[in-house]
């Protein structure tokens, strides 16, 4: 029978942390992360990192991996994943998956689209492109490439819309049948059985604790974070210099927004967000479970 592999996800805010820490150390587990934004080393504040007090409660898995200025994609992610995965099995563990980014969380039941070869030079020529004229501009190749749609790209990341070029100007096929190419492969993790479960939470509920987290982003330090970050390049990585809680608090930094409006903005965006997770968690993920967070029992997040 297949090893289970258990995936804990949700929305931004709606408390997967602390779920995750119960129910790894009541079934000695220990956690792979899931969030694009954890890989980071130094962006702690802004993403809402796992304190030291509970990284020492359980071990975790691809959490500081990378620099600021390195960026992270699918391939590197499934990598690094599979390697925790068979570290803590062969440990005689259980796995915990927790997070919430939908694009690496997919690599777990599904397959991943990022395997299409694409040469140093055609990266470089659209790297180069979006620098000098922007994400609007990559959009609209891709558009043209495309004239049967995007299939639910997210058009305002721009590391996601250079990877689809790429993957389309080297393979000369639409996004839509290197997604079917693909789909018709088995995933990275096809061998164990996996088993999701969804935090959700009442809406007003859920809109306190993002209130709650960006106030409390602010009084940790989320400014002095971010400057320092930008010493070290963080605007040299689109991704995580995109991140909610980092663009916004750069436009403060720049004199784009007032310093007043930075908690406002980040708790308005995040809303943003989870608007488009719930979507995603409704149309991509695989059967699962639901629980509310705010009356859920370590025992039964999964079967």
């Amino acid at each position: 029978m297949p090893f289970p592999l258990y995936v804990l996800t949700g929305c931004t805010a709606v408390g997967k942390t602390e779920l995750a820490l119960r129910w790894a150390e009541q079934n000695g587990a220990e956690i792979v992360s899931c969030d694009s934004l954890l890989f980071y080393r130094g962006m702690d504040v802004g993403t809402a990192k796992p304190t030291s007090a509970e990284l020492a409660r359980v071990p975790h898995h691809l959490i500081d991996v990378r620099g600021v200025t390195e960026p992270m994609d699918v391939t590197h992610y499934v990598t690094l994943a599979r390697a925790a995965v068979e570290t803590i099995v062969g440990r005689g563990r259980k796995v915990l998956v927790a997070g919430g980014s939908g694009f690496y969380l997919k690599a777990f039941f599904g397959s991943v689209a990022d395997d299409v070869p694409v040469s140093a030079s055609l990266r470089a020529e659209l790297s180069e492109r979006l620098a000098r004229e922007g994400l609007p501009a990559l959009i609209g190749e891709l558009t043209r490439l495309n004239p049967s749609g995007l299939g639910g790209l997210d058009v305002q990341n721009p590391r996601r819309v250079l990877r689809a070029l790429e993957r389309c100007r080297a393979s000369g096929r639409t996004i839509l049948e290197l997604q079917r190419e693909f789909e018709s492969r088995p995933g990275p993790f096809a061998d164990f059985l996996v088993e999701v479960c969804e935090l959700t939470r009442e809406k007003s509920a859920l809109e306190a604790r993002i209130n709650a987290r960006a106030a409390q982003m602010l009084r940790a330090g989320l400014v002095d974070e971010v400057r320092g970050l930008l010493e070290h390049g963080l605007k040299d990585n689109p991704s995580a210099a995109r991140a909610i809680g980092y663009r916004e608090t750069i436009e403060v930094i720049e004199g784009m927004l007032a310093a007043d409006q930075l908690g406002l903005k980040i708790a308005q965006n995040t809303r943003a967000l989870v608007r488009k997770q719930k979507t995603w968690f409704k149309t991509q993920l695989p059967d699962h479970r639901r629980i509310d967070a705010s009356s859920a029992e370590v025992a039964t997040l999964f079967k």
